[in-house]
């Protein structure tokens, strides 16, 4: 396994002795770092989403995501960024399926329509036949040896599941629960998803196995504070200051919209643009990462 123990305590926030990381993760993942794996195959499928989630696991920094594709997974298959195309991918595709049948791991983007029999997504052509993200997702759901759910369309059905939906869009869980596919699924919600909660995801299970899940089978390693709690801004909360616009810094958000108080994720401490900045420094939180999204957070900008 080429990930090092640094770099994946640097993904997981954790710290190691020596190393001089504040601590963020709990120590039994330490022990992880210690153990070898294999490249493990992974197939990643995409249906009703707008690929910002393979576009934010292109920014991984610890590891990159040359080291990610060439040296912790064997990314057999994914419609971005794959060289193939056409008969020769899909092909691939199913071979990888049937010879690692209960050993690869089956990455989902983007929500599955049910409406139609599925025909509002087609995701490839096998025998002269369209193959529908719907027939696709049960098919490897049933062989997989878990699902990885990347971003909120996946997990909780996102955007193409929101009000006025005409294509009966809906989360990876539901279609497994509906045709008795009993393999585990971890969900990594967001919109998108920030590069390190995936990949650290990935070499969790790994290295260690599926990580502890809260309610909503994300990652507690990842999902398990809560914004408001641990917001910078918090202290402005307390003493009833509040911002008027987005331009007044020195105040609480939560009255132009912010939805922290109701969402569990670590943007507060990790960060995106590799630290640069959050979410809330510049606007508020929209809950992306909580079920219901978007619905159940509109409107963005106004008291909850």
């Amino acid at each position: 396994m080429s990930l090092t123990r640094r770099d994946f305590v640097k993904i997981c926030g954790g710290t190691v002795a020596g190393l001089g990381i504040s601590q963020m993760v709990h120590p039994g993942l330490l022990m992880a770092m210690e153990k070898e794996a294999q490249k493990a195959p992974v197939i990643w499928i995409q249906g009703q989403g707008c690929t910002g989630c393979s576009v934010s696991l292109l920014n991984a920094v610890h590891p990159s995501i040359k080291e990610v594709l060439l040296k912790i997974i064997s990314l057999e298959y994914h419609p971005t960024v794959m060289a193939a195309k056409g008969a020769l991918a899909i092909d691939h595709l199913f071979e990888v399926a049937d010879k690692y049948e209960g050993e690869f791991f089956l990455a989902i983007e983007g929500s599955v329509p049910k409406a139609a029999d599925g025909k509002y997504c087609y995701v490839g052509e096998k025998d002269g036949q369209h193959i529908t993200m719907l027939e696709m997702t049960k098919t490897l759901g049933a062989k997989c040896a878990a699902t990885l759910s990347l971003g909120t369309c996946s997990a909780y059905g996102g955007i193409p599941a929101a009000w006025g939906n005409l294509t009966d869009a809906v989360p990876v869980t539901q279609i497994y629960q509906e045709n008795n596919i009993a393999k585990p699924v971890i969900n990594v919600p967001g919109c998108p998803p920030h590069p390190d909660w995936m990949v650290g995801t990935i070499a969790h299970v790994l290295l260690y196995g599926i990580p502890e899940l809260d309610n909503h089978l994300r990652p507690k390693l990842f999902f398990g504070s809560n914004i408001h709690d641990n917001c910078p801004y918090r202290s402005y909360y307390d003493q009833n200051v509040m911002s008027k616009t987005f331009t007044e810094k020195k105040a609480c958000r939560y009255e132009i919209g912010c939805k922290a108080p109701h969402v569990n994720a670590d943007c507060w401490k990790r960060r995106w643009n590799n630290g640069v900045n959050w979410c809330v420094e510049n606007a508020v939180c929209i809950g992306c990462v909580e079920p219901g999204f978007p619905d159940m957070m509109s409107p963005f900008y106004e008291v909850v």
